[in-house]
């Protein structure tokens, strides 16, 4: 259900379990963070299959485990975070609850303009996982994360544009935009790329 390829120096990993809006199980949250934790190319590239990026937790394995409060979550925001190289969200739907995680991680993020973001912890008697919050309130501020985490809002693409939750709305062709936002990555030497990141903090 976690499709890993490696193209050209992008290791691009798809959730691909569209028949579950690529609902996330703890299983493929560590499959995911493994491949992160592991990869050595200069762009990581995460994306989903069908028209939905992911649902966020599988309600089935919640209900019957432990995933709502799985480290799991953490380990693979985490990894995302640490990734030396150029992290893109290529999304090709909308993102929801904890699949936010892994997003909010990544260097960018791109987005179908059907795109919708919500993270309903508020309506579901949860918490964010721990590094959400701040992640988010370093991309769109005190107010917009407040509204989205208090009161469950759903972001469309355009507004989620504007506050900064993503960096850019493909509407044609997700996947030759994403390609062409990581090409200067691709054709930039690895260590040039990680030493920027550094340097940006």
């Amino acid at each position: 259900m976690i499709e890993a390829t490696v193209t050209d120096g992008r290791l691009t990993l798809k959730i691909n379990r569209p028949d579950k809006a690529n609902a996330l199980t703890e299983a493929m949250l560590a499959e995911l963070a493994d491949h992160v934790e592991a990869a050595d190319q200069p762009v990581l590239v995460i994306t989903g299959e069908g028209k939905v990026f992911s649902a966020g937790a599988d309600l089935d394995d919640v209900r019957g485990g432990t995933l709502a409060t799985s480290p799991e979550w953490e380990r693979l925001s985490s990894a995302v975070a640490s990734f030396k190289g150029l992290s893109v969200a290529s999304l090709n739907g909308s993102c929801a609850g904890g699949s936010m995680g892994m997003v909010l991680a990544c260097d960018l993020r791109v987005a179908v303009e059907t795109a919708k973001f919500f993270y309903p912890v508020i309506k579901i008697g949860v918490l964010p996982q721990p590094s959400d919050p701040a992640r988010m309130r370093a991309l769109v501020g005190l107010s917009a994360t407040k509204r989205i985490l208090l009161t469950g809002a759903k972001i469309e693409a355009q507004e989620a544009l504007s506050l900064g939750l993503i960096d850019q709305i493909s509407d044609l062709d997700l996947e030759a935009d994403t390609l062409a936002l990581i090409e200067p990555a691709l054709k930039a030497k690895p260590a040039q790329v990680s030493a920027i990141k550094a340097l940006i903090g």
